[in-house]
């Protein structure tokens, strides 16, 4: 619900797309750097390019003072375009007022609750005129603290169930405090004053956790508190303390803008990857007289000052470079002092090459489509990827050299029912909820092969995985639908591409006026191994191999040797083998990869077809102490290719360094063949990318590990973080850069900016109800309602024989 008004609280509306965030305490005109570190030299090309101030009695387009004045937004330059609008992202900003300032009841708060998943926080509320959000047993915020000491945490509750509330520093118990203490059961908020001593108090990130002991079921939940605010001060909090209102129209000068209202003393603080090339703009008047504003970029070892002194009368542009930053995650802090600031414009812009519209001779559209799914093929396996790689794909290595391909492309999930599902819908896991043995891709959620048939496009699929089939919904949308393992035919990829390419050619024979769509899924990398002698000997020539490694059982080893403690283990020459028999599957795949892009030439269809090529996931050989796949979130299952091949229009051989997801693939062939992205898919088009050009930010990709695990990774070449939430909510750190194996968890405490950026962002994404508009603030109701399938005993025996489940629990009697 939206926040109501009233001059005691905080309001930070969210407005347009693009990204911020931040957090710590300590408010200064320029921050001091951390303990014992040099601040980072001033860019010199960040000098500042100020505009003289307006005249309202000479300027036209100022309005006379008689008549009311309506906001105007400031200007961008024709030559550029907005990478991230920060204050149409003020949502996402940490405040510190005197300390961090948490404001409850809509998405202000998501960024420190870890939005609304396993932090105990429920629904959100107004009542008496202040938004609240409620706890039940328990409610967790994570905050960040710049220079650590004493604190005073000013809770603004209200009792719903009449037991004490309890909170906790860091683990560490702080104040109890009894009901009578709070208000009786049913009154108004009042507000809780918690001493925090300075040795419960860390640099970096601070955990705060309240713990109600009475719940009361309110609107189908248990509920002991509602918290209208939190205020963590730093020293003596003035007793007519009162957060203001910051997002307002504000006016100076005669001009006015819908923009941000900094009160002296605040500092206002985003977290966001710098793109190569950007400049950031600001507009800032000053509101009282003698207001100053500062401006200065945080590191985790340093600051960099970009602008000090004294605010205009009136609105004003400034700009600053930011070249030398591009690739870094930096916290910019925007700070006022002596009186009042107002900002009308807070943005990163970059130059905005002019291209053809798609559906022109200089680009022209699509008509066919061929997206490819290969069954468990960790990117690091192929050698456009990992020059290391001894696995031969060179019909994969040819298409990579005329396509586009992205480095870091990530799975929303770690084995293959949620995986597809969010690649032929474009939904997060959470969203579609096909996560479990037996859940199915609802019949609510439009699927890609779909939204083509409603263009009268012909679309076939050609599916060798068993949870790819009818019995878990993925028969939605197709002319042609063929699942092998379900039908009891041959999965070869010999088999599954020749039966593709006679469907496209006899599609090309007959129905030459209409555009296709073709969904391909070949399983040949994934459990059990079985390739051709031949291609087993290019990676192991033994023939004298007596281990325990068979290649029609290598699904029921891996089972085994992932249980805990394992039921089987394998020496140095089983792993050999095992891995000899993986990457013999890639190399036979390959071959007929090759056979099928060789068949499309020859049809004529190279200069009209996109094809997509990807994957669903990866497989790990022991490197975090398993096997398989569907067991963790390690990169080696999440990390997975992605090429794509748009003749005229994609850069050949071009390499995309910024990190994205796979439920990308559905809206960029739909914008490829010129058709509008459906509002319900939630993942974005990288056609920007694909066309050269860079897309508005942040750029960042979230995974799922069923309910267990919660992962965003972010960085895009200098920088490269990931962030492992458990549904415990500890975590981990990992620094992808230096350490790509992911063998160290990092503190975060040293690296607090990074943490900064990848909590915000994912307590945005986990908070929002409508996922399609996660970022600046979707909360509309779910369009997808989860189902269940009916698992029968023939389909669990099927999936047996993949590797993915023990039936014996369902079907004791017949296993």
């Amino acid at each position: 619900m939206r926040k109501i008004h009233t001059p005691r609280r905080l309001r930070l509306d969210a407005l347009l797309f693009a990204v911020g965030l931040t957090g710590g305490l300590g408010v200064a005109l320029l921050p001091a750097c951390d303990d014992a570190e040099e601040p980072i030299a001033p860019d010199p090309a960040t000098a500042q390019n100020a505009e003289e101030p307006t005249d309202p009695e000479t300027d036209p387009e100022t309005p006379p003072e008689s008549e009311p004045a309506e906001p105007t937004p400031a200007r961008v330059a024709e030559d550029a375009r907005v990478h991230q609008d920060l204050l149409a992202l003020s949502h996402l900003a940490d405040v510190d007022v005197g300390g961090a300032w948490i404001d409850f009841g809509t998405q202000d708060r998501f960024k420190y609750t870890s939005g609304n998943w396993n932090s105990g926080w429920g629904k959100d509320g107004t009542r008496d005129g202040e938004s609240y959000s409620r706890f039940g047993r328990m409610g967790r915020v994570y905050f960040d603290v710049r220079e650590p000491g004493a604190l005073t945490v000013h809770a603004r509750v209200r009792n719903v169930a009449g037991g004490p509330l309890l909170a906790f520093m860091n683990g560490e118990a702080l104040r109890e405090h009894a009901p009578e203490q709070i208000a009786a059961l049913g009154e108004g908020f009042v507000d809780l004053t918690i001493p925090v001593p300075a040795e419960h108090v860390r640099r970096g990130e601070n955990y705060l956790l309240f713990r109600g002991t009475e719940t009361r079921a309110i609107e189908g939940e248990e509920v002991s508190f509602e918290v209208a605010s939190v205020h963590v001060a730093r020293g003596e909090r003035p007793a007519d303390f009162a957060a203001p209102t910051l997002r307002q129209r504000v006016e100076a000068g005669g001009a006015v803008r819908q923009g941000l209202r900094i009160p002296a003393g605040a500092r206002l603080s985003w977290t966001f990857e710098v793109p190569p090339d950007a400049t950031l703009e600001v507009e800032r008047a000053a509101l009282t007289e003698g207001a100053q504003l500062g401006l200065a970029l945080r590191r985790d070892r340093g600051a960099t000052p970009l602008d000090q002194g004294p605010a205009p009368a009136t609105f004003a542009a400034a700009t600053h470079a930011l070249a030398a930053h591009a690739g870094r995650i930096v916290q910019l802090d925007v700070v006022a002092e002596g009186g009042d600031v107002a900002l009308g414009a807070l943005r990163l812009v970059v130059p905005d090459p002019e291209l053809p519209a798609i559906g022109t001779r200089e680009a022209p559209t699509a008509r066919n489509v061929i997206v490819l799914t290969i069954d468990t093929l960790r990117a690091s396996k192929l050698r456009p990827y990992d020059r290391r790689s001894r696995v031969r794909t060179p019909a994969f290595d040819a298409f990579a050299a005329e396509g586009v391909l992205f480095e870091r492309a990530q799975t929303p999930e770690n084995w293959t029912k949620p995986a597809v599902a969010s690649i032929l819908t474009s939904l997060f896991p959470a969203t579609h909820g096909a996560k479990n043995d037996s859940s199915r891709l609802p019949h609510s959620a439009l699927t890609l092969g779909e939204v083509y048939q409603s263009h009268g496009y012909r679309t076939a699929s050609f599916l060798a995985n068993g949870y790819v089939s009818r019995a878990f919904g993925f028969d939605q949308g197709w002319t042609h639908y063929t699942n092998y393992i379900r039908e009891r035919r041959n999965t070869n990829a010999s088999n599954v591409f020749g039966e593709a390419a006679a469907w496209i050619e006899e599609h090309v024979e007959d129905h030459e006026d209409e555009g296709f769509f073709v969904y391909i899924q070949t399983i040949d990398p994934h459990v059990p191994y079985d390739p051709p002698d031949e291609f087993l000997r290019m990676y192991d020539a033994r023939r004298d191999y007596a281990g325990q490694v068979q290649n029609r059982r290598t699904h029921l080893l891996l089972e085994e040797a992932k249980r805990r403690p394992p039921r089987v283990t394998f020496d140095e020459s089983d792993v050999q083998r095992l891995e000899a028999l993986h990457d013999g599957e890639i190399s036979y795949h390959d071959r007929h990869f090759g056979a099928f892009l060789r068949k499309l030439q020859e049809l004529g269809l190279d200069e009209n077809t996109i094809v997509v090529v990807t994957s669903d996931h990866g497989e790990e050989f022991h490197e975090h102490g398993s096997w398989g796949h569907g067991h963790s979130i390690f990169q080696e299952l999440l990390h997975v290719p992605l090429v794509v091949r748009y003749p005229g229009v994609g850069r050949p051989g071009a390499r995309v360094p910024h990190v994205v997801s796979t439920m990308g693939i559905a809206p960029t062939v739909l914008e490829a063949t010129g058709h509008e992205v459906p509002a319900a898919f939630e993942g974005r088009s990288l056609m920007p990318f694909v066309r050269g050009a860079s897309a508005p930010g942040p750029w960042v990709a979230f995974s799922d590990f069923q309910e267990n695990r919660r992962v965003i990774r972010g960085g895009s070449g200098l920088e490269e973080w990931k962030l492992v939430l458990r549904s415990s909510l500890t975590y981990v750190l990992f620094d992808l850069k230096n350490d790509p194996g992911e063998q160290h968890e990092v503190d975060p405490r040293q690296h607090p900016v990074a943490m900064r950026y990848l909590r915000t962002l994912s307590g945005q994404m986990l908070g929002a109800s409508d996922r399609s508009q996660w970022l600046s603030g979707g909360s509309g109701p779910s369009r997808v309602q989860a189902e269940d399938a009916d698992m029968t005993l023939e389909l669990c025996q099927q999936l047996v024989a993949l590797g993915y489940m023990d039936c014996t629990a369902q079907f004791p009697q017949a296993m």
